[in-house]
């Protein structure tokens, strides 16, 4: 072990590895860097044999559809979009969330803000804005022994846009027997239940006794079994009752332990190393990327345990009340992070209709209008008008084949780089550990 510690203790010792990168890059040499990603199709952004680990993920993404004679920004794509991690060669994924949250952006909004783990930069006129373009990076680490394989698929009806980075390491020896895997877990619960929701925050109504029984009704950020240490979360809440949502205690139960919890805390907003409410701001370890005071209805927060993991050796279940006693009824999602042996237990994800955020009100975004809301014309359509619906009818079917068919060869060049991309990180591999 080196004389020289602390969080770039590292960079001053010299270590046998090799840096390498998966990423969007034309292959042609051009400057058309985007995948494009057909809708219901996944594709494969990194597949890495190891021993390695990746080091950095970047991303930004742009996703557009067509109404009426306007092309809009989709303004839930970034709940379509799942992202899925996998480590040496496991069944099931380690890693399933929605790519917005995923970087701590909920809702399917965006904002920049700096965590030591997770950052967004978003340029002013984008931020606060539903399906906004957003530069996205993650740092934490993500060791795999055999093998690493990051996907992103498409639940939209659409294509959308994908850059990204993918950095990492390879190493010769294997990694340690006591290595933890990156893991993250998107959960939502839209509403939450209640008791009774229209109790007032703060109210003496509200001030009930939580106790055993009633602890089982807080909303679940995470369930995991294994060893291992759990790293933080993001929440995002978005609130019905337009009072504070808050004053709900975390309570983490470790190894199967019944109430009280080793970890009980005293409100939802001090779990979140905030006070009286929560405040716009982003530090290292806790903050809000989504702030109701610039969004009314809406907040995604983040608190992250670098620097006091919360270990188990059998199980964990991190756990929140929504108000007190859990008489708010609104809908919550989070995404959970943790560092835990292999396997673990199988999670998967809700269906995509059942990701997608709620808008509160008028804010914004353009309605898409189903077929007979519309009130007819009185006394019906002339010759001149049925003869102009026919023909905007057929611009829009040649419109849509052209793009069809644009999308489909763009589809297949993002397949192909795919597998490109594989081809050259086992080359990267073979070259560096001198095989033939």
């Amino acid at each position: 072990m080196g004389m020289i510690s602390g969080i770039f203790g590292d960079l001053t010792r010299v270590r046998d590895a090799r840096s390498a990168r998966s990423s969007s890059w034309d292959h042609t040499g051009r400057n058309a860097d985007p995948w494009v990603i057909a809708p219901g199709q996944t594709v494969t952004l990194a597949d890495i044999e190891g021993p390695g680990c990746i080091t950095h993920i970047w991303m930004t993404q742009d996703c557009r559809r067509t109404v009426v004679d306007r092309v809009v920004t989709d303004p839930d794509y970034y709940r379509k979009v799942v992202v899925r991690m996998y480590w040496d060669g496991q069944a099931h994924p380690s890693v399933v969330a929605p790519l917005g949250d995923f970087f701590c952006l909920g809702h399917s909004l965006v904002n920049s803000f700096a965590s030591l783990p997770f950052t967004s930069s978003v340029r002013p006129e984008q931020a606060y804005k539903f399906g906004g373009g957003a530069a996205l990076n993650c740092y934490l680490p993500m060791p795999f022994n055999r093998h690493a394989r990051i996907e992103v698929t498409n639940e939209n009806d659409v294509p959308y846009r994908q850059y990204f980075y993918v950095d990492y390491e390879l190493y010769r020896q294997d990694l340690p027997a006591d290595t933890a895997y990156f893991h993250a877990q998107w959960r939502r619960v839209n509403p939450t239940s209640s008791w009774d929701s229209r109790v007032i925050v703060n109210s003496p109504e509200a001030d009930v006794a939580n106790l055993e029984a009633e602890s089982r009704a807080n909303y679940v950020i995470l369930e995991a079994e294994g060893q291992g240490h759990y790293i933080g979360c993001n929440i995002s809440v978005t609130n019905f009752q337009g009072t504070w949502w808050g004053e709900g205690d975390d309570m983490i139960f470790i190894d199967g332990e019944t109430w009280p919890p080793s970890l009980h805390g005293t409100g939802s907003e001090d779990y979140f190393s905030q006070a009286w409410e929560n405040q716009e701001t982003a530090f290292p370890m806790c903050g809000s990327t989504i702030f109701e005071g610039r969004k009314p209805g809406y907040q995604t927060s983040y608190r992250f345990h670098l620097v006091d993991p919360v270990r188990f050796a059998k199980s964990i279940r991190v756990t929140m009340e929504h108000g007190h006693g859990n008489h708010s009824a609104n809908d919550w999602a989070s995404t959970a992070y943790w560092y835990q042996t292999l396997p673990g237990v199988p999670f998967g994800i809700t269906p995509v209709a059942e990701r997608l955020p709620i808008r509160l009100g008028d804010l914004g975004v353009l309605p898409m209008l189903a077929p007979g809301t519309i009130p007819a014309h009185p006394g019906g359509a002339n010759a001149e008008m049925q003869l102009m619906s026919a023909r905007h009818r057929q611009k829009v079917v040649d419109r849509d084949a052209a793009t069809a068919a644009e999308s489909a060869r763009l589809w297949s060049e993002a397949q192909q780089w795919s597998q490109e991309n594989t081809t050259q990180a086992r080359d990267v591999r073979r070259r560096w550990l001198g095989e033939a």
